[in-house]
């Protein structure tokens, strides 16, 4: 099995870990060597699926403490994705980060009007979609594929499109968790496409990507308790 596989496995070990025991917020894992027993794994192999964990959001590390429980995964989050998947379907926004970004970038500088009118219809359906009880997660794949389309270069269109299985599982569960908090949470899912939107409009390079990646950061802290 491949280096990279053994740490998916070490990743979704220990997000099983912090579930089955109920570990809380705050609460020290074992260290790498108890965690590389339990799991029957190397530390080095424990320890860059702990630094994966950490730079997800779910646990921190302090110098000379050990690894502590920084955020656990939505119960809700398990309906759509199971623990084992998690580090793939996770890690893929470490790839839109780049990715979407630099698309949002790019359209901001090339859209067409007839590129920019099909953002705009986007955000309007998304809108809809999101202010009613439709999932929703269509209505937000078209958004994103929109500003991939409209930086003029299909690969980028290409690269969204080889995602999307990890992309849907993501907005599923994230308008779900979402519609479970306070109605502000919409809100702000929403306030983020438009503050994408009026970049693109006005032809903000650097703003639009500010924009796609601040989106992107809240929403996968949206998937969090």
């Amino acid at each position: 099995m491949s280096h990279a596989r053994l740490a998916d496995r070490a990743y979704a070990g220990i997000v099983e870990l912090i579930n089955s025991r109920s570990l809380q917020v705050g609460d020290r894992l074992p260290s790498e060597s108890g965690l590389a027993e339990m799991l029957g794994m190397s530390r080095t192999i424990v320890r860059e699926a702990l630094a994966r964990l950490t730079s997800d959001g779910f646990t921190e590390t302090r110098r000379g403490a050990g690894s502590y429980v920084k955020s656990r995964p939505s119960d809700r989050l398990a309906a759509f994705m199971p623990w084992a998947e998690m580090p793939t379907t996770m890690g893929s926004y470490e790839v839109r980060l780049v990715l979407e970004a630099e698309a949002a970038r790019l359209a901001a500088q090339r859209r067409s009007s007839e590129a920019m009118a099909e953002i705009e219809q986007a955000l309007e359906n998304l809108r809809g979609a999101l202010l009613s009880s439709a999932p929703a997660h269509e209505e937000d794949l078209a958004f994103h594929r929109c500003v991939a389309e409209a930086t003029a270069n299909d690969a980028f269109a290409a690269a969204f499109n080889a995602l999307e299985h990890d992309i849907d599982r993501i907005m599923r569960a994230g308008v779900d968790i979402s519609r479970s908090r306070a109605p502000e949470v919409i809100e702000t899912m929403l306030r983020e496409h438009e503050m994408i939107v009026e970049a693109i409009r006005v032809q903000d390079p650097e703003g639009a990507a500010l924009a796609m990646r601040w989106h992107l950061w809240e929403g996968r802290k949206r998937l969090m308790p």
